[in-house]
């Protein structure tokens, strides 16, 4: 996205909340609240209407919970990037989340103004953002096998590092003074070696068994 524009969408069902959102990022110049609402489906008839890079998501919701309607929103709108906002972490809905609908980030309602944006814009560049409880619970709620463990060379976990830093191919292969297709065919043996699909699976992997750590 550069340095255009980031047009947010925001979902809770309290208005307070939402009110508390606007207050926060409201005066940032780089972003344009586009939506607000406290309904899932006026969200998914606004979204049918209206651009949207990044949507943020309650996850309790009496109507629809937020997994359901991040699904919907990543089959129906797969360019929006997804960012759950949740009283708490819980590690086996964030790993829910993260497995059915590929969300970006996963924030609490206690984050400062300045994480808050730091998510927004750190996944508006492509990358991912969860807060440092959201992490802690994912760690105590995976159940690692030490004997399942897949083993990654150094210069593939140097990769994922620079991965997570949001470079693509270009910048790492010129970062690492190695050619594009070297970078391509070792990021093809980390999504084989971890079982992952998505550069999100990858760096939450990464995260989960302190391969790297989160580069906020």
């Amino acid at each position: 996205m550069g340095d255009k524009v980031i047009r947010l969408a925001i979902i809770d069902d309290h208005p307070i909340v939402m009110d508390g959102i606007r207050s926060l990022v409201g005066d940032d110049p780089t972003i344009s609240i586009v939506i607000t609402t406290t309904s899932p489906k006026e969200l998914l008839e606004q979204l049918e209407k209206i651009e949207t890079d990044i949507l943020l998501t309650d996850i309790v919701m009496p109507e629809m919970n937020g997994n359901e309607l991040a699904k919907l929103v990543r089959k129906k709108f797969p360019n929006i990037k997804i960012l759950a906002l949740s009283m708490s972490g819980q590690g086996d809905i964030v790993n829910e989340m993260i497995n059915d609908a590929d969300i970006c980030g996963y924030i609490l309602k206690n984050v400062t103004r300045e994480q808050l944006l730091a998510a927004i814009h750190k996944i508006a560049k492509g990358g991912i953002y969860f807060s440092e409880e959201v992490l802690a619970e994912l760690d105590k709620y995976k159940a690692p096998d030490p004997s399942a463990t897949p083993v990654l060379t150094t210069r593939e976990i140097e990769i994922i590092k620079l991965m997570e830093q949001e470079m693509g191919n270009k910048e790492i292969a010129a970062k690492l003074f190695i050619s594009e297709r070297t970078v391509e065919t070792h990021r093809k043996n980390i999504f084989r070696k971890l079982g992952k699909n998505s550069l999100i699976g990858v760096i939450k992997y990464a995260y989960d068994h302190k391969i790297i750590t989160p580069s906020h």
